[in-house]
């Protein structure tokens, strides 16, 4: 015994050691996790002062798309808590319905029983007692009027149940009633605050498109967007090596093997000239406002907000120097952090950062240089 003991010592100490490390890699990865929010945050307020300092209208038109994205992710949520909240009441009721049913079986069994009582009559047991029949019959038949009492004391306990049960179902079904009444409410203010920020966007977008007459005051603000695109994955390139993504499967052997973030028109291609010497970096996906964007593959989001020229922009870190960029959106779905697998829902289709018409915008880099996607997606078109 000794000896088996001595030759498990060694196991239980590995073992100890192991769920320890596991336990160490697990916090350090949670810090690791935070520092990198607190990191790409400060980047992210970097971009928002330089945003302000450069320009206006793109102040304003920063905060009436992020106004309007934090009030269609509100919307959601109370269109989400709406629906359950009326499945609750949908579900009370139905149990509510159950209650009568048995409140009304019940109510059935006791009027037979009470019926078969009035038939035997009030003094059939003691006629029974002192007409001195058999005694085994005798007590047969007070065994079973005492099987009668009981029963309909316990049919009476059970309506009395099912009552009480009711009123509870009721108040319940009513306190449900005036929460969705509320949610409607806030449903309604926020569709307000929404359309509020739509306006605000429209009244930026006509004294954007007035400036952009002038094809230098055009061609001057996409060298200032993209020179603001370009610091800001500078900033994150620096950052990135510090917090590797997952490279099980390396992102560079998925060239032609991809599917596309949305369905769609494309409608500007890789290298196109925009204006002047200022030329596309990655393609415009024409496409319905609300439609899916998903990610191409997995990876760590590192940044979710409002860049000037993109709108809402989501990039997310693949690893090995390699980055994916979504622009325009309507929504974001994930936040800084987040870790996606390919086909995930990460934002919706829209027309932020000054697009005329709802669409998609996406790149693909490798550390500063921007590739073509076509070539990385397994169909010609999205």
């Amino acid at each position: 015994m000794r000896g088996r003991i001595t030759r498990w010592i060694p196991l239980l100490v590995s073992a100890a050691l192991l769920s320890s490390a596991v336990g160490q890699d697990a916090a350090r990865a949670e810090a690791e996790l935070r520092q990198l929010r607190t990191e790409i945050e400060r980047i992210r307020g970097q971009v928002a002062k330089d945003a302000a300092e450069r320009d206006r209208l793109t102040r304003a038109l920063r905060t009436a798309e992020t106004a309007a994205n934090r009030a269609r992710g509100e919307l959601d949520r109370l269109r989400g808590e709406r629906r359950t909240r009326e499945q609750r009441r949908a579900d009370l009721a139905e149990q509510r319905r159950q209650r009568e049913q048995e409140l009304a079986r019940e109510r059935a069994e006791l009027a037979a029983q009470v019926r078969a009582a009035y038939l035997i009559g009030r003094d059939e047991p003691m006629k029974m007692f002192l007409n001195q029949e058999d005694p085994s019959r005798a007590e047969r038949m007070f065994s079973y009027y005492g099987y009668f009492g009981r029963a309909r004391a316990g049919q009476l306990a059970a309506i009395e149940e099912n009552l009480r049960e009711i009123a509870a179902l009721d108040a319940s079904l009513e306190t449900e009633r005036e929460r969705i009444l509320r949610l409607e409410q806030e449903q309604k203010d926020e569709v307000s605050r929404l359309d509020k920020a739509r306006a605000e966007r429209g009244q930026v977008l006509a004294s954007l498109t007035a400036e952009a007459r002038a094809r230098n005051a055009s061609l001057q603000r996409l060298q200032r967007e993209q020179a603001a695109l370009e610091k800001l994955l500078r900033d994150l390139r620096r950052v990135a090596p510090q917090f590797p993504s997952d490279s099980r499967s390396p992102f560079a052997g998925m060239r032609g093997r991809l599917t596309w973030p949305t369905t769609g028109r494309l409608e500007a291609r890789f290298g196109q000239a925009r204006a002047g010497t200022v030329k596309w970096d990655g393609v415009v996906i024409a496409a319905p406002r609300g439609t899916l964007v998903k990610a191409i593959y997995r990876g760590r989001v590192v940044y979710a907000d409002w860049l000037a020229g993109l709108g809402l922009l989501m990039i997310i870190d693949h690893g090995g120097g390699f980055l994916s960029l979504y622009g325009h959106n309507e929504q974001l779905f994930r936040a800084v952090g987040d870790q996606v697998t390919a086909g995930d829902t990460v934002a919706g289709v829209g027309d932020s950062g000054g697009r005329a018409q709802p669409g998609l915008y996406f790149e693909i880099r490798q550390g500063a240089r921007p590739l073509d996607p076509a070539p990385w997606f397994k169909d010609r078109q999205p």
